[in-house]
């Protein structure tokens, strides 16, 4: 045992010096990351948002902004604020003439429209795009189907003019009975060998 323990230390020396760490219960053990728990989210110097949320504002806006109401509404605001910028005593007046303000908030709403639509735009493609994809995959399976029965009835009809039917039962066993009839009035060969090997006895005879 001793020479073991002066081999396992020489060893040691020998790969740099470096020693083992202890094992059992004073040993600290290492974390491990375990794969069945999703592991903490980062912060993030952004700010973070639901792209799926904000997609369906944006459409909502978008549709808000395509309808009569809004230009309606949009119409009815611009002139009340020219109105009152016109008419109103002075020191009440908050834009006056030549309205460099309303000319500010027009070209604010009309650079937040233009991107709110393009956005509803891409989403609609989006969803456009999926339903072809959709009907396309449709008409596949259907057009698949369509032709496996087409060769399941040919085959269908294929065994069909091949099966017996009554009719031709019917004259066959009709032939069969005439034959039959035949045979036992003489005017054709026997019907079993038995009789024949007896004509032969009575010819011989």
């Amino acid at each position: 045992m001793p020479e073991r323990e002066g081999v396992r230390e020489g060893r040691a020396t020998a790969s740099g010096g470096r020693e083992r760490a202890p094992s059992g219960a004073t040993a600290t053990p290492r974390p491990r990351a375990r794969l069945d728990q999703p592991r903490p989210p980062r912060r993030r110097l952004l700010p973070e948002w639901d792209p799926e949320a904000f997609g369906r504002l944006s459409e909502r806006i978008a549709r808000f902004l395509g309808t009569g109401r809004f230009i309606v509404w949009m119409t009815v605001v611009i002139i009340l604020w020219v109105v009152w910028n016109v008419f109103a005593p002075h020191s009440l007046r908050f834009d006056q003439y030549p309205f460099i303000f309303l000319t500010l908030m027009l070209s604010l709403q009309a650079s937040y429209a233009a991107p709110l639509i393009l956005l509803a735009q891409n989403r609609q493609d989006d969803r456009d795009r999926v339903n072809l994809e959709q009907d396309r995959k449709q008409n596949e399976r259907s057009i698949a189907d369509t032709e496996y029965l087409t060769r399941e009835i040919a085959a269908l009809r294929i065994g069909l003019g091949e099966v017996a039917t009554r009719d031709w039962m019917r004259s066959e066993l009709q032939d069969l009975l005439k034959e039959l009839e035949e045979r036992r009035d003489g005017h054709g060969p026997a019907v079993f060998p038995a009789e024949r090997s007896a004509v032969r006895d009575a010819d011989d005879r």
